[in-house]
Parts: structure tokens; sequence; C-alpha cells
């Protein structure tokens, strides 16, 4: 039965389901902060974000520390999309801190290459609501990611 389930396109419909319950679960989001170094990777998770929400999601880019920092004080994002390793050293423990104390108290989402169990345990303990790999970034897997965030929880950490 469960064979018969993918063969049949279920798990298609399953998983794009992810994206009505990311739109639904984030309602009236309007202001995204994608803080990312590369502008290919940027790129490609505003296009990303694009498809799961339509073009009126106003995304703000950020490829610094100092920019995103600045990004959360005047646009009061909704949700914040955050590199891991940003050049020329700076990394999502040390960043996650810097924007709570600019004052963002909203989910945040880590980009990393490097998703070990070991490595996000330490950034979901440290502050992150959800981290996905960056090979991962499509609209199944970012609406997946948010779909899976708790809203009511400081920080949106994940559920279970």
């Amino acid at each position: 039965m469960a064979s018969e389930f993918s063969t049949c396109g279920g798990s298609h419909l399953a998983r794009k389901s992810e994206i009505v319950s990311a739109r639904a679960k984030l309602g009236a989001l309007r202001d995204v902060l994608v803080v990312e170094d590369d502008p290919l990777d940027a790129e490609r998770m505003t296009a990303t974000l694009h498809v799961i929400f339509g073009y009126e999601l106003r995304i703000h880019l950020a490829s610094t520390l100092g920019d995103a920092v600045d990004r959360v004080i005047e646009s009061k994002p909704s949700l914040v999309f955050l590199d891991d390793i940003l050049k020329p050293s700076t990394n999502a423990l040390q960043a996650i801190p810097l924007l709570r104390g600019a004052g963002y108290a909203g989910p945040i989402i880590v980009v990393s290459g490097q998703v070990t169990h070991q490595r996000r345990s330490s950034l979901l303990a440290n502050g992150a609501g959800e981290v996905i790999h960056k090979d991962e970034v499509d609209s199944v897997r970012v609406a997946e990611a948010i779909a899976r965030l708790d809203l009511n929880r400081p920080g949106g950490s994940s559920v279970g």
C-alpha cells in the first residue's frame, strides 16, 4: 500500500501540502530577511520564497552581520533565514545573539552546508528555530522547515 501511495503521486501531494501549511502558518507574512553572503545562494532563496509566498512578500537581503542587524532594526522581519557561515569569519552561533540583541524575537532558520546532528543540536540550543541544508533549498524543503516552526515559542523553535 505504501508503494502504491508513492507511485500514484500521493507523496508528492503530501509534500506540496507543506507549502500550503507554511503559507497558513505565517499568514500575514510581509517581510523576510535573508542573510547570505553568496549572491547566487541569496537569489536561490529569494526565488524559493517567491514560489511559496508569492511576489507580494518583501524580501530584504543582507550580506554581512552588520547589514543584518541594521535590517532587523529597520524592517522588523517576520522571519530570518541565516547563512551558517558568513565571510570573513562569522557563523550562526555568533550571529543569533546579535540579531536577538537588536530586538529580533521571531524565528530564525539557519541554512548550513554542514548539517551534522551535533551542529544542528548546537544551533537549535542557541536560538535557531530550524536548520536546513544548503543543498535542500527548494520550495518543498523550505516550506517543511517553516511548517515545523512553533511560532508560539520564543524564537520559533521547532515542534517536537
